[in-house]
């Protein structure tokens, strides 16, 4: 009998799932996970085609789900900084496997079947 898995609004990954599959979240978790504090510029140059509304509202989202922070200091020009909380660097360890499997499939040149461009 084949086994399936039901992902019902009692399962803890159903939350983390509809969190993190948003447009751009993952990959601005990476860049903060990878790089640590960044300014919005720093972190929109980091993030080639997301335009700034997205960024905004995604770091909107991470900050309100509590995996990022934000820092600001009222300079002039203002200065924002982001990085990754307690909880968003507990992802840490999810990033680097996603990394590595990336390297593996798209990073390998006797993987050239499976570029992302083909």
């Amino acid at each position: 009998m084949e086994k399936t898995i039901e992902l019902s609004s009692q399962c803890p990954l159903s939350p983390l799932f509809a969190m993190l599959s948003g447009p751009w979240t993952l990959h601005i978790v990476w860049v903060l996970s990878t790089f640590g504090s960044t300014r919005f510029g720093a972190l929109k140059r980091q993030l080639e085609g997301i335009s700034s509304k997205v960024l905004t509202d995604r770091l909107r989202m991470l900050e309100k789900q509590g995996l990022i922070y934000r820092d600001y200091n009222p300079t002039i020009p203002p200065e924002v900084t982001y990085g990754l909380t307690e909880r968003g660097q507990d992802l840490h360890v999810l990033l680097d496997s996603l990394n590595a499997l990336g390297q593996k499939w798209y990073g390998d040149p006797s993987h050239e079947n499976l570029k992302a461009n083909d």
